[in-house]
């Protein structure tokens, strides 16, 4: 078993939970797109949630992935579902109003004070991940798109029990390499 990230500053937070926990994991810092481990390491590979979205060219990663699962390991992965980003990041009666096209791929970008890039969050469509996973010789075996928890009444950010019902806020796959 092994962790990555290429924030150093994140490897710092695994240590810490290393030593809360007592359990020690691995971690290597590393780009998503050339991983340093040999082909066919792994049986299973998984990457948090959010982490693709920012990802530039998924694909490589996805090529990546591929290349260090042994022939039947499974990769998982979870995203924003695709739909959300056609409508406003709003809990309320608004959420549920299409503002934008959903084939908007303009990725969302944040700026600091002085006007430098900060964040970008790339929108890609449900088509775009099946075809991306595709090119790269990943299998889909399976896609979930969790409904909102029935008696769950939290509100977080943009989501509510109203919009959690309407929309999916995340999909999640599960894809095989052969």
């Amino acid at each position: 078993m092994a962790a990555f990230d290429i924030s150093h500053r994140q490897l710092r937070h695994s240590q810490r939970i290393d030593l809360d926990t007592g359990v020690r994991v691995p971690v290597v810092q590393a780009d998503a797109e050339a991983l340093p481990f040999a082909g066919g390491s792994f049986d299973v590979a998984c990457s948090a949630y959010g982490a693709l979205p920012f990802v530039a060219d998924p694909l490589a990663v996805f090529r990546e992935v591929r290349r260090v699962l042994r022939p039947g390991g499974r990769f998982v992965f979870s995203v924003s579902h695709p739909v959300r980003w056609a409508f406003p990041d709003d809990p309320g009666p608004r959420g549920l109003t299409s503002d934008r096209s959903y084939f908007d791929r303009t990725p969302y970008e944040e700026r600091d004070e002085r006007g430098a890039l900060t964040y970008v969050e790339h929108h890609r469509t449900m088509a775009d991940w099946v075809n991306l996973l595709a090119a790269s010789g990943l299998t889909i075996a399976g896609l979930v798109e969790p409904e909102w928890p029935e008696g769950h009444e939290r509100v977080w950010g943009g989501w509510s029990p109203l919009r959690g019902r309407h929309l999916p806020g995340t999909a999640i796959f599960t894809c095989v390499s052969f």
